[in-house]
Formats: C-alpha cells, structure tokens, sequence
C-alpha cells in the first residue's frame, strides 16, 4: 500500500547527505517551507547547495540556514534586497558562494531536469556577463545561450491538500516553483496543511501528482511572516 505520510519532519529529511544539493520553495516568504527549512537546520547536513528564488529575508528560514553555516553554495535569482542582510555578510566574506541566474532561466532549467532535456538555447543574458563561458549560437538571427538542467537530490516544498499517494494542490501564489522543483529532484518531501482522503482531490485540480512527491508531512496553518526589512535592536 502506498502511503506517503510522515508523522515527523526529522523523519522526512533523514536520508538528506552532506554535499546535496536541495531546492527550496517560496518566491520571497510565499510558499517558503519554513518547517522544512528548519528541520534541515536540525538535521545537520553540510556543504550544500541551496537553489532558490531568492537568499533568504531577515534572519528566520533561508537566512537561518545560511547563517548556520550548513551551505556551500547558493543557486538563485534575487539575491540582494533590503533584508538580505545574512547573505550579503556571507559573500562579502567570501564563506558562500554565488551562481546567479535569471528567474525565467531558473525555472525553465528545473523544468527541463524534470522533462529529461539535455540542455536548451534561451536569449536571455546573451552578451552579458552571466552568459561568460557559455556556448552561444545564432538561430533564425537571434542570439541564444546554452543552458543546462539544475538537477536537486532533494526538493523542499510548501503545499496545500496532499493524499497518502502524496498528490498535492497548492494555494494561491504558495504554489510557485514548488511543482516544477518536485519534478527535478530525485527525493521530495512536502508540507501540508490538510491531509485529505484518497479520490477527495479533484483529478483536474491536482497540481503534482504523486508520482513526483516521496513524503508528505501535515504541519499546523500559520500566517506567513514577512521578512524583517531592518535588523532588530
């Protein structure tokens, strides 16, 4: 019998090794697998590469986990905002490192890890210095660069209803990058809100399907939390 749901957030993240790489939910504090973020804080595995939309607000979620030193290296688009305070005191230290990447790159090359694609030609970023290195080509008199799938050992994501096949729906804007990052990781576990009987999910209106998702772990509704845009006294 399949049966996806775990009792404990420890539970989910056991399997998680040094040196993952582990993508990360949330557009901002939207959609953000805090509970998540902070059992893997609890798990302790180190050298990681983090992918994400953004580098963490304030000093809870993300920015708790970069401040405790557990990440090697962080994948994202936004990395620089008011309250970005944990990351910009990393990299200027030189103790993190940075791949930035174009949102519409980001999620197009988590979609392709997840579609079985190789690699894709997109025009973003052509003559710039994030396409340095890169394989260019002229196709139909535009100019594209070569970008390359972002795979993840474990994907992190926030989700709304699930059922014990772990078919999950989203609300609202949480929804995000969590259906595509399902799809390029090998092991995904996921938070709910409601665990729902098996056939209560409307086939049509089920955003990832199970297939996808290894652990489902109900956790208690909260109000998002905004990040802190000035350090606290």
């Amino acid at each position: 019998m399949i049966h996806k749901i775990t009792d404990t957030i420890a539970e989910a993240l056991s399997g998680i090794q040094d040196g993952a790489t582990v993508l990360i939910g949330g557009f901002g504090t939207s959609g953000n697998p805090v509970e998540l973020i902070d059992g893997l804080i609890a798990h302790g595995a180190r050298d990681l590469t983090i992918v994400n939309n953004n580098a963490g607000n304030g000093d809870t979620g993300l920015a708790a986990l970069l401040k405790s030193g557990q990440v090697r290296k962080i994948i994202c688009s936004f990395p620089r905002q008011v309250d970005s305070w944990v990351f910009d005191e990393l990299y200027r230290s030189g103790k993190i490192e940075l791949e930035l990447v174009p949102q519409g790159n980001l999620a197009e090359r988590m979609r392709a890890a997840g579609a079985g694609i190789g690699a894709f030609f997109c025009p973003t970023a052509y003559g710039t210095e994030l396409a340095a290195g890169k394989e260019t080509r002229e196709i139909n008199g535009k100019h594209y660069v070569l970008e390359y799938p972002i795979y993840g050992d474990v994907a992190l994501i926030k989700a709304e209803q699930g059922d014990r096949w772990g078919n999950l729906t989203y609300r609202k804007s949480a929804r995000n990058f969590g259906p595509v990052m399902a799809t390029a990781a090998k092991f995904t576990v996921a938070t709910v809100h409601e665990v729902v009987e098996l056939g209560a999910l409307d086939p049509e209106a089920i955003v990832t399907p199970g297939i996808y998702v290894s652990k489902v772990v109900p956790i208690e509704r909260v109000a998002t939390q905004a990040g802190g845009f000035k350090k606290s006294a």
